[in-house]
């Protein structure tokens, strides 16, 4: 039951938003373009970060790349 406690968790990486152009999705309204985000978790395919909203969402790798 790790989402319970994933807010509080130490995060693994952290990620910048290269883009919000999603196909499906509105992610532009929950993500901002450049900005830096925590990952909390991660699976195969998702990334999952607090987003703008204060909420944790999981979100396409894509959207992403990784700060050095």
């Amino acid at each position: 039951m790790i989402h319970r406690d994933w807010t509080e968790r130490p995060s693994i990486k952290t990620v910048k938003c290269v883009h919000t152009n999603a196909a499906k999705y509105k992610v532009e309204n929950v993500l901002t373009e450049g900005k830096t985000y925590e990952v909390k978790n991660e699976s195969e395919d998702y990334l999952f970060v607090i987003d703008d909203s204060g909420k944790m969402g999981g979100f396409y790798k894509d959207y992403f790349e990784e700060v050095k």
